[in-house]
C-alpha cells in the first residue's frame, strides 16, 4: 500500500507544493515526494527555501 500524496504551503505567500502535481516548471516530475525535491529548490512564488514549507492537515 502507497502512502497518500501530501502537499505543503510556504509559511510567507501560501503557494502549495502538491507532491501529486510535483512543480514541473521547477524540474520537479509529478509524484516526487517533498522530501525528494533537492535542498536548494525554492518556492516558485515568492523564493523561499524549502524549510520554509509546512505540511497541511
Amino acid at each position: 500500500m502507497t502512502t497518500p500524496y501530501q502537499r505543503y504551503r510556504c509559511r510567507y505567500c501560501s503557494h502549495v507544493y502538491d507532491e501529486a502535481l510535483g512543480d514541473p516548471d521547477s524540474g520537479i516530475a509529478p509524484g516526487t515526494r517533498f522530501a525528494d525535491i533537492p535542498g536548494d529548490w525554492a518556492c516558485p512564488e515568492c523564493g523561499a527555501g524549502k524549510d520554509d514549507y509546512d505540511l497541511e492537515d
